[in-house]
């Protein structure tokens, strides 16, 4: 075989590896700090902060409403903590008001990253009903919270606990 043939094929292949390869989903740190409880909208709001403001205008622009769903999902492929991530609920899910996100990974990889991002454990875990939840008291009235009912997909949820 020629050296033409060999580096033909050799590009060949390399153009067809590339091809198939997925995109690297980029990171959204502010959905991410929302997410972690390390940004609250509650309190910029409160304390009138330009940086809600900002906050609304990168996710208007990142994200889109899925018919009436209660969440919006990102328009290109977006990673929370290292995670796929599937779905944003910006203000509530059920009763608790908060942020939260449901990332393509099982709970115990999740929570694993969570810790090792903040530097400590999530102390308070509970498995029963078919989920699986932890939870870590952030600030007075916020709360991080990692459920699964699943298994396969994680909500990340920082909670605004009025009244506790």
């Amino acid at each position: 075989m020629s050296g033409r043939s060999v580096t033909g094929v050799s590009v060949a292949v390399a153009l067809f590896a590339l091809q198939g390869a997925p995109a690297g989903a980029a990171g959204d740190a502010g959905i991410e700090r929302m997410a972690l409880c390390r940004d609250s909208w509650l309190d910029w709001q409160k304390a009138g902060d330009a940086k809600l403001q900002q906050f609304a205008a990168h996710f208007r622009s990142a994200y889109a409403a899925k018919g009436n769903d209660p969440y919006v999902v990102p328009k290109a492929e977006t990673q929370v903590a290292g995670f796929r991530l599937l779905q944003v609920y910006p203000q509530s899910v059920g009763m608790g008001v908060g942020f939260s996100v449901l990332v393509d990974a099982p709970f115990d990889k999740v929570r694993k990253r969570v810790e090792r991002t903040l530097g400590r454990p999530l102390p308070h875990c509970e498995t029963g009903d078919g989920m699986q939840s932890c939870e870590l008291p952030i600030a007075e009235k916020r709360t991080l919270t990692l459920m699964t009912q699943d298994g396969r997909s994680t909500l990340i949820a920082c909670y605004y606990y009025y009244e506790r």
